[in-house]
């Protein structure tokens, strides 16, 4: 489990808050229920950060998975966003085949139509629902990311946050907690490996000198959880 947080201040990302644990999943994996197994670990960093950082509470998780893009309409950026009662975005890398949607010619075709960076199209499932967009994050990606939404957040503001997270193709708060974790795991393990990229040695996540003054426009940061 990772969690990391940035700040976006005068489009600069800044990473103020970081909490690697090592967890046991003791519950089995079943296609769709991603979240009964992995949710409570989330939710309890959460909490850590409300009791520990409270002037860092973020106005919106980035998750890496589905939210409403998901067999049964509720993924895991939906009961993140429910238990914590936080706005939440999903944000997931490869296509969750449901409703009709497929990962087929015709899908790829409207990839390869994807130019720029922005560039869009709907993902409606067979039911006549829009259940997500594909982005194209990045000039130079290849692969779009597939944005739905979790939870109190609409499809269009889901889709503008992703996209001025994203300074590579993934959006930073994600790639930012999937390095770290990873350098976690070498460290506690004794793994040996290169150093994380985007990473300095030795170097701890930095920190706000100050919390923020209430009633400030700042907003407290852009939070991913996995």
């Amino acid at each position: 489990m990772r969690s990391c947080m940035e700040s976006n201040k005068h489009n600069k990302h800044m990473v103020v808050y970081e909490d690697c644990r090592m967890v046991s999943l003791t519950a089995p994996y079943v296609s769709g229920f991603l979240a009964f197994r992995e949710v409570p670990f989330l939710v309890d960093a959460v909490r850590r950060l409300r009791e520990k950082e409270p002037c860092l509470m973020p106005q919106v998780l980035l998750v890496d998975g589905n939210g409403v893009l998901h067999h049964r309409g509720f993924g895991v950026a939906c009961h993140l966003g429910v238990l914590t009662d936080l706005p939440c975005v999903g944000v997931a890398k490869k296509l969750l085949q449901v409703d009709g949607l497929e990962n087929n010619a015709q899908h790829k075709e409207k990839i390869q139509l994807l130019q720029a960076r922005g560039d869009s199209f709907p993902l409606m499932g067979g039911s006549g629902t829009i259940l997500g967009m594909a982005l194209k994050s990045h000039d130079h990606s290849t692969k779009p990311l597939y944005v739905s939404v979790g939870h109190k957040m609409s499809l269009e503001a889901a889709m503008r946050l992703t996209l001025g997270c994203c300074r590579f193709r993934i959006p930073e708060p994600v790639r930012q907690a999937d390095i770290r974790s990873r350098d976690y795991i070498r460290r506690t393990l004794g793994v040996p490996g290169p150093p994380a990229p985007g990473r300095e040695r030795n170097q701890k996540a930095q920190r706000p000198k100050a919390c923020p003054k209430e009633g400030s426009e700042e907003p407290a940061g852009l939070e991913i959880i996995h």
